[in-house]
């Protein structure tokens, strides 16, 4: 069975790409176990700017203390600038993994400044990355700033990291646009090579009876696959972009449904953090199984099937269907209602 598939320019040996998760991809044990069970290809835990910017403080601080004290010791130590505190780690890891496995590794950076997108993508471009998915985890607050500056915000990141590397560039997005389309069409034009819909936000909860506010991490479930199943299906062939679908993808049946919305890969998370890297060869063979059952020879006439462009009824993926879902809907207690 023909698994092949293409992501970004890269010629994957299947759909079955881990995403962007720490405890899966921070341990280079791991990193081999995956490529072992299936993974067509690893995009590392991510690079946050915030961490970076943390650490070269304290290293500041940490030369700097004391240096007061004599006065030929004022210019001895170089500016915190030319150290890269925090990158080095990451870009190691980098090294390493590619090292080590076939499959392509890809860098994974959450930066909030145009400065920290490009330095940081040149670095992991040099470390060896195949490719870098920008994980624009961004929240505007800002009462002033209109959704157009939102919008800018991330062509303008797009644009100066396209500007700097050479590798293909993935765009990690936020469902939260006014207009999904358009903000997709708009990132192809400034130089995305992919999407990956979408990006999940994950809002503090409130301790009660501490008074703190405190994180709260919920893995995704099925349901949360509806949501970039719709917009793949909505994008498929309409735009130049590779279109990798993340969020709730737990099993063969889900990685065959956005295959068949029109996604060139699927990215596994949550499922193999509840039931292991082991699991990754489990859904491989059960989606050659199904692929064997229903006489598809390839990827390629599964893909974009049932996307929007190809479906019968285009319709289907709009109004038509949200209103044949609500009046389908009947309350369980109906079912209680004594006849007349």
């Amino acid at each position: 069975m023909d698994l092949t598939t293409t992501y970004l320019g890269l010629t994957l040996k299947s759909p079955l790409v881990v995403g962007a998760a720490g405890p899966l991809t921070e341990e280079l044990s791991n990193i081999r176990w995956l490529e072992d069970s299936g993974a067509a290809a690893i995009v590392l835990h991510s690079l946050f700017e915030e961490q970076i910017r943390r650490e070269r403080l304290e290293l500041h601080h940490h030369l700097e203390h004391g240096t007061e004290s004599f006065a030929e010791a004022l210019t001895y130590f170089p500016e915190p600038e030319v150290f890269h505190v925090g990158t080095e780690a990451y870009l190691d890891h980098i090294r390493m993994a590619k090292a080590m496995v076939d499959v392509p590794i890809i860098g994974s950076l959450n930066g909030f400044t145009l400065g920290g997108w490009t330095d940081y993508a040149q670095q992991m471009e040099e470390a060896g990355a195949d490719a870098i998915e920008l994980n624009i985890y961004w929240i505007p607050t800002d009462l002033e700033m209109s959704g157009a500056d939102v919008e800018q915000h991330y062509l303008d990141v797009v644009h100066a990291v396209k500007a700097v590397v050479n590798i293909p560039l993935a765009v990690k997005l936020s469902p939260y646009f006014s207009n999904t389309a358009n903000i997709a069409k708009r990132l192809c034009e400034a130089g995305a090579d992919g999407l990956v819909l979408f990006n999940r936000f994950y809002e503090p909860d409130i301790d009660i009876e501490n008074l703190e506010v405190q994180p709260s991490l919920i893995l995704s479930h099925h349901s949360d696959m509806l949501l970039p199943l719709n917009w793949i299906a909505l994008l498929h062939d309409r735009i130049p972009a590779s279109l990798a679908a993340t969020t709730g993808i737990n099993k063969a049946e889900d990685v065959i449904k956005m295959l068949m919305a029109g996604a060139d890969v699927t990215m596994l998370v949550a499922t193999l953090l509840r039931h292991g890297i082991g699991h990754l060869k489990t859904i491989e063979e059960e989606l050659i199984t199904w692929l064997q059952e229903h006489e598809y020879e390839s990827l390629d006439i599964l893909r974009g099937s049932m996307s929007q462009r190809n479906s019968p009824n285009p319709s289907e993926f709009e109004r038509v269907q949200y209103m044949r879902a609500v009046q389908s809907y009947h309350p369980i207690w109906e079912a209680n209602v004594p006849s007349a």
